[in-house]
């Protein structure tokens, strides 16, 4: 959430901003806030000068009682005020609501580097890592290689809790394993701290988090509870700092998530949106930072960097986008993507997000840090995919198979993987 005082203070440059996300209902909205806010302002004053008033006749009331002088003219003053005050009292409270309602659904200011653009073409190969040369066999779509290695079962697991939903077993479930320790273990060493947090929010929490207009669609929600399950740990370890004020020696805070998520979201585009890459429900490893405002731009590109030490020790060829105004999210002041190569499809898809989100989920969560000064300030919050587990576990079976129908394991998770170095068919 942008802060008020951000946008009374700099009106112009808010709405220019904005505008670089083209789309008119923002300016609508933010044009209705800035009206609603100076009317609220002056019904605020002229409450504070009714509550003024009150307390001055009161005060006449009583010395004139106290001097024996009529009092009929005070109290027939006192008698308007009460009902004059009522009205304002509401109409205040009602435009207070409304553009506190407004100011959750208007999205993030842009940083300045974000590039233009009017949808996901506008977004800029910033790099690329690895060779895509063409393999000399014809690539097997990853759900039906892992089930001929009796390693996956679709069908059992749609049988049970329908479309979207997956079971991986054998070798591919201790594959699935070792990336996660993989991943943890590589930011542990860098400092960030393990969390496991709970699988479930509360509205209010959520909110905190996202724009919940934007987003509840693709959330599964609990019937008769104000709870969803989590869509991504992001949103649970953002949300639990909720109200806190932070000592700034204490900053950052360095968390690894890992969680399982839950989306309604799921693919319609034929055989690769089955097996493992639209999915219901998925864990994954999450990098959260809270810092301070002056620190996030380098966190954002740490965080990159750390995503992308994890998918070149998996071997993996792929791209990293720095994603333009026309597609970026709510939340995010600047976001990167990373890319990953599908030699069965001979293009990129996409693995990771990395969001820098500056205040605007702070602001809404009310979590500030205390300088050293005694100040209170919002602090950053940043989030990034450290690692999607099925969408990587994809990617390893699409770029490790071999011509023999088996699948390489890459060497960083040798060490994981109870000495196997490859998945095959047990005899």
């Amino acid at each position: 959430m942008i802060e008020p005082k951000i946008i009374r203070e700099n009106y112009s440059e808010v709405k220019k901003n904005l505008l670089k996300r083209q789309q008119p209902e923002i300016i609508e909205k933010l044009d209705t806030w800035v009206n609603n806010d100076k009317e609220w302002r002056k019904l605020k004053q002229e409450v504070d000068e009714l509550r003024q008033e009150r307390n001055k006749i009161t005060e006449e009331i009583k010395i004139a009682k106290a001097n024996k002088k009529d009092i009929t003219k005070l109290l027939d003053k006192a008698k308007k005020i009460p009902q004059t005050l009522k009205e304002k009292e509401e109409t205040t409270k009602k435009l207070e609501e409304e553009n506190k309602n407004i100011l959750m659904t208007i999205p993030n200011l842009l940083d300045e580097s974000v590039p233009y653009g009017v949808g996901e073409e506008g977004n800029i190969v910033i790099r690329k890592w690895g060779d895509i040369n063409k393999k000399d066999f014809e690539v097997k779509h990853h759900g039906q290689l892992a089930e001929s290695l009796q390693v996956a079962d679709f069908k059992n697991a749609v049988k049970i809790a329908g479309e979207g939903f997956y079971s991986i077993k054998g070798d591919l479930a201790l594959l699935n394993m070792a990336i996660v320790q993989y991943a943890i273990e590589k930011l542990t060493k860098k400092g960030f701290t393990l969390v496991i947090p709970p699988y479930m929010m509360n509205r209010t929490a959520y909110e905190g988090v996202t724009d919940l207009n934007d987003f509840e669609n693709v959330m599964y929600k609990i019937d008769k509870e104000n709870q969803y399950l989590t869509a991504t740990s992001e949103h649970s370890l953002t949300a639990m700092l909720m109200n806190e004020i932070i000592d700034e020696k204490e900053l950052p805070i360095l968390q690894v998530g890992y969680s399982m998520n839950f989306r309604k979201e799921i693919g319609k585009h034929g055989l690769d949106e089955r097996g493992l890459f639209r999915l219901h429900q998925f864990d994954k490893v999450e990098q959260i930072v809270f810092c301070k405002p002056e620190d996030s731009a380098k966190w954002h590109e740490e965080i990159l960097k750390n995503a992308e030490e994890l998918v070149k020790d998996l071997e993996i060829p792929y791209r990293v986008l720095l994603i333009c105004t026309g597609d970026i999210g709510t939340v995010a002041s600047k976001k990167y993507d990373i890319e990953v190569w599908s030699p069965r499809e001979e293009k990129y898809f996409e693995t990771h997000s990395l969001s820098n989100c500056t205040t605007y989920q702070a602001t809404r969560l009310n979590i500030k840090y205390k300088k050293q000064n005694g100040e209170k300030e919002y602090l950053h919050t940043l989030n990034a995919t450290e690692v999607a587990i099925p969408r990587m576990l994809r990617a390893i079976i699409e770029n490790h198979q071999t011509k023999e129908g088996t699948i390489k394991i890459p060497k960083a998770l040798h060490p994981y993987m109870l000495g196997k170095k490859e998945i095959k068919l047990k005899k």
